[in-house]
């Protein structure tokens, strides 16, 4: 067996090692009560396997940078699922607005692709990638309104590992796996980019920004994403990327901006008229 595929197979249980030796050795962090371990595999569930197994899924179907625009839809969605499930009313006519924006964004790109022949399962990757989204936001919910006190590096930690067993269960299940010694170098060092850059990094950055930085400004990134993934998707991929694909995300990120900004908005002003 060649030495890199040796020192991959090596990293899981290395980083498991030296994540539960930090966290429970140094750290001095107790392990998880029943109750803990029941809302970190249901978010392991929502985010790992829901948000981000059936969003990679849909990549199979559909072009990276229309499944990253739909994934940029979640603050909308997140509105929308607290007003339907729990009555949270503190949307205003600019929140209305920007959902309008939003739907007209999201049609102006699917315009684009409506009258262009598609792969097979072009629909079934929209659907996936829908799906995948509406797990993050219930995810996002969930975590607001968890009374869950564990350290957020942590608990996000156990979610990954948590998320990638339950996603290589799925794996063995539908019979998606590959033979180890069928993956080439360059896919293992994908791989390793993805779980560094992609997760590791990605996610402390994340969190971190949300301790030391407004939300306003930490959820900025979700207004880049999928900019960001057309341009990348272009030039690498070769993906198709046409002046409505790029009015289409700018319109629907607008009326997530909007979204966004009217509901920070009207929360703000109930703090201060409770305050006064």
């Amino acid at each position: 067996m060649k030495l890199y595929l040796i020192l991959f197979l090596l990293l899981p249980p290395v980083f498991l090692i030296g994540f539960l030796l930090f966290f429970i050795g140094y750290k001095k962090l107790p392990l998880p009560t029943e109750k803990q371990f029941g809302w970190i595999i249901l978010l392991a569930l929502l985010m790992f396997v829901g948000a981000n197994g059936l969003s990679t899924w849909s990549l199979n179907y559909i072009p990276t940078g229309l499944s990253a625009l739909i994934g940029a839809l979640y603050p909308l969605s997140v509105v929308l699922i607290e007003i339907i499930f729990y009555k949270k009313n503190n949307a205003t006519p600019l929140t209305f607005l920007g959902m309008a924006l939003g739907i007209v964004g999201v049609g102006v790109v699917f315009y684009e692709n409506a009258f262009q022949a598609h792969a097979k399962g072009f629909g079934y990757g929209l659907a996936l990638s829908i799906i995948a989204m509406l797990c993050w936001s219930f995810a996002t919910i969930f975590i607001s309104r968890s009374k869950m006190k564990l350290n957020a590096y942590y608990s996000i930690g156990l979610q990954m590992f948590v998320g990638s067993f339950l996603l290589y269960f799925f794996a063995v299940m539908t019979k998606q796996t590959v033979a180890i010694s069928s993956i080439s170098s360059k896919a293992w060092w994908v791989i390793a980019y993805l779980v560094i850059a992609g997760s590791i990094i990605a996610f402390v950055a994340f969190i971190y920004s949300l301790k030391t930085l407004p939300p306003a400004i930490s959820s900025l990134y979700a207004y880049l994403n999928p900019l960001i993934a057309m341009v990348v998707a272009y030039f690498v991929l070769d993906e198709k990327l046409t002046w409505n694909i790029l009015w289409g995300a700018i319109i629907t990120l607008a009326g997530v901006y909007l979204v966004n900004y009217s509901i920070k908005r009207n929360d703000k002003k109930v703090i201060e008229q409770n305050e006064m």
